[in-house]
């Protein structure tokens, strides 16, 4: 579980580098959904909460897109 923990956050630090406010949510949104699952003992739903997370992760990692704005109408 930790493992993944700091996977995501690493995750979430490459993909959002230089937009302040948008590592600050995904660090809040991480850190909010493995607090709110921390007292989890069902092996079966920490397994499945496992498995979203690894496909967050996934997501991140291969479908955000940051774009730059270089002038008042290009990205």
């Amino acid at each position: 579980v930790l493992k993944l923990f700091k996977l995501l956050h690493r995750t979430r630090q490459e993909v959002f580098k230089n937009d302040a406010r948008a590592l600050e949510a995904a660090r809040q949104k991480i850190n909010e959904e493995f607090k709110n699952n921390q007292d989890e003992t069902s092996e079966e739903k920490i397994n499945e909460l496992l498995k979203i997370a690894s496909d967050v992760e996934v997501i991140l990692r291969t479908s955000v897109i940051q774009a730059v704005h270089t002038d008042s109408d290009k990205i």
